[in-house]
């Protein structure tokens, strides 16, 4: 198989014209040496964080997949820390959305003057362009709109997705007694559908236990039990 894309946590290898397969890496994005999900950059690398996303990532698509909520995912191995997914269409050149139930992270960083630290949020859904140069700038819907990268009508569907999708995963963490204070993820289009793409992991979420944050590896150990 050719790799046509070297990511931060995954490389992605063409399997045909219509599915390519993930294999997901050690690396976790971060600073300094401290994971973060909302850097834009590989901060370090943690043993068992590429098996720990693929495992999680299964459990999650296939219940989304389950409930008829569209995605990307076909199938995973989690011996080899790799998953098959279906090509899916970026919108622009790659758009990032995170549902925020309390303000933590970027969103508390920008408007800590204003809200108290994990604060609850109602659901929030906000919209970044994956730019690296520009530090994924928040985007607003007429932006996106005015800029040729989606209409509104698909950023509503991606919006209503988005908070489905959160309040999935915001019920599994909920049955092992864990909070989901927020999560990341990324759209595209499948057949002129919006659809989920990449991973869900605990690379891309912030969940706490009674206030505590729970680290990478941590959570999947929580989650799944292994």
């Amino acid at each position: 198989m050719e790799k046509i894309y070297t990511g931060k946590t995954k490389d992605v290898y063409e399997i045909d014209d219509k599915s390519v397969l993930l294999h997901f890496k050690d690396d976790v994005t971060g600073k300094d040496g401290v994971f973060d999900p909302g850097e834009n950059q590989v901060g370090l690398q943690i043993e068992g964080a590429g098996h720990s996303a693929v495992a999680m990532t299964k459990f999650f698509y296939e219940k989304l997949n389950d409930l008829g909520l569209f995605t990307h995912f076909i199938s995973a191995d989690l011996d080899k820390n790799e998953a098959v997914v279906r090509k899916a269409k970026v919108f622009g050149k790659g758009v990032e959305v995170i549902v925020r139930y309390r303000a933590v992270g970027s969103f508390l960083r920008r408007y800590g003057a204003y809200i108290e630290e994990a604060a609850e949020l109602p659901s929030f859904v906000e919209v970044t362009l994956k730019d690296d140069k520009r530090n994924d700038p928040p985007i607003s819907a007429d932006a996106l709109e005015i800029l040729s990268i989606m209409d509104k009508n698909q950023y509503k569907e991606l919006e209503d997705l988005a908070r489905k999708i959160g309040e999935v995963v915001k019920a599994e963490l909920a049955k092992k007694d864990l909070e989901l204070y927020d999560i990341k993820f990324e759209f595209g289009e499948i057949d002129g559908k919006v659809a989920l793409i990449d991973e869900i992991s605990d690379g891309n979420m912030r969940a706490y236990h009674k206030g505590e944050y729970i680290q990478p590896l941590d959570l999947e150990k929580r989650l799944l039990g292994e």
